[in-house]
């Protein structure tokens, strides 16, 4: 949408609510995978004048809140009620990746306050015997879906004391309801369906594993992905999803034609690439093809600003199971590497992502003149990235 043949759909987006949010929401997607600062600020500013659209479409008396026992809102004024309540979200989530003061948290904190009221003022709107139901009332109940489902579940897995607090400030955290909301919502053809897809898809094959609590999300997936796999059979992000399921499963073979196709099912957004990337690593970390691995993390670590301290931290992983006698590609040596590590923090909302942690505090060995140096490191990785999941190849068949 940003290119030039569509500056119509860029036009339509300072008038129309919807232009205005896909706009923006496709711009933050956009700069999430970048990581660039300037395409933060970009999506942040451009999210902020689709919140003002919205606003335009608005009650003027003060919204939802304030609507009379009698005096029933529009459609169009409760289709920008739930715009509006997703432009305070996605802007709370670019504040969050944006600054990392104590001041930007508040800010983002209000923003999510403000958003998930609007979205539990709708839900109980759309679920009265008196809802207005007009000709798109059903894109409506799709984006009351998406908030409500997108709220009870990303908040469900805080862990149980600040969930509490939260729940006492009148946040709620309830899973189940927040996956059957956002289930509702992607399978119901409306404006939100993908969004709604996706964020299931990560949290059937990442966040489950990554925390885990998933057994059997990985059939929940597939169930879901079929639909779209068949609406869309070139669609690079179902690709990916359907890639990641298979690799669960310890399919890699199979994973791996997937994550190939993603990458060539579309060449616009780069960074999409680097997801593939990553997950090929992966693959070929579990096929022990040392060298391809390696491949994919220099790659990663040459075009990607996600994490840089771990894509040099992996290359010199890989780099110690070649034999000494065997030649490093590019002329690396592991010792330099991993005295490299450290020199890539970074901080994302405020925090050291945990794998980067990792990786500088192993990195640590090498720092002396005569390292102390790590027996295997690749399988101290993986250990930490397949322990969620016993289905992946068994850590101990890389010894």
């Amino acid at each position: 949408m940003s290119t030039g043949k569509n500056a119509p759909a860029t036009e339509k987006s300072k008038e129309s609510m919807y232009h205005a949010l896909i706009y923006a929401t496709v711009l933050e997607m956009q700069a999430m995978m970048t990581f660039q600062h300037d395409d933060i600020v970009h999506a942040g500013n451009t999210m902020k004048s689709a919140q003002e659209v919205c606003q335009r479409f608005r009650r003027k008396s003060g919204g939802l809140g304030s609507r009379g026992a009698n005096d029933d809102l529009s459609e169009e004024q409760l289709h920008a009620e739930v715009c509006y309540a997703e432009c305070l979200l996605h802007r709370a989530a670019l504040t969050f990746l944006q600054d990392e003061n104590m001041v930007s948290f508040i800010k983002g904190g209000i923003k999510v306050r403000n958003s998930y009221l609007i979205y539990k003022e709708l839900n109980a709107f759309v679920q009265s015997d008196t809802a207005f139901k007009g000709p798109n009332h059903k894109h409506l109940e799709g984006g009351v879906s998406f908030g409500i489902g997108a709220f009870n579940l990303t908040l469900s897995l805080f862990p149980a004391r600040l969930l509490k607090l939260l729940e006492f400030a009148g946040f709620s955290g309830d899973k189940e309801f927040g996956i059957s909301q956002l289930y509702t919502g992607a399978t119901s053809h409306t404006l939100r369906s993908m969004l709604c897809a996706l964020l299931l898809l990560c949290f059937y094959t990442f966040l489950s594993f990554i925390l885990g609590t998933g057994e059997g999300e990985v059939e929940e997936a597939e169930r879901l992905l079929k639909p779209f796999r068949l609406r869309y059979p070139r669609g690079a992000i179902f690709l990916f999803f359907a890639g990641r399921a298979e690799e669960i499963k310890g399919n890699i073979d199979e994973a791996v034609a997937l994550f190939e196709d993603g990458c060539k099912a579309q060449q616009a957004w780069k960074q999409f690439h680097h997801m593939c990337y990553w997950e090929l690593m992966w693959c070929f970390t579990f096929k022990k093809h040392w060298k391809m691995a390696y491949f994919y993390a220099d790659l990663l670590s040459q075009e990607s600003r996600w994490s840089k301290a771990m894509y040099v931290y992996m290359k010199a992983a890989y780099l110690s199971m070649l034999p000494d006698t065997e030649s490093r590609p590019f002329g690396d040596n592991e010792v330099d590497l991993f005295r490299q590590v450290p020199t890539y923090k970074q901080k994302i909302a405020g925090k050291s992502p945990p794998t980067e942690k990792f990786a500088i505090r192993k990195a640590r060995r090498y720092k002396a003149s005569n390292p102390i140096r790590l027996p295997v490191p690749v399988l101290v990785r993986i250990t930490a990235f397949v322990s969620s999941h016993s289905t992946i190849i068994p850590p101990m068949q890389f010894i």
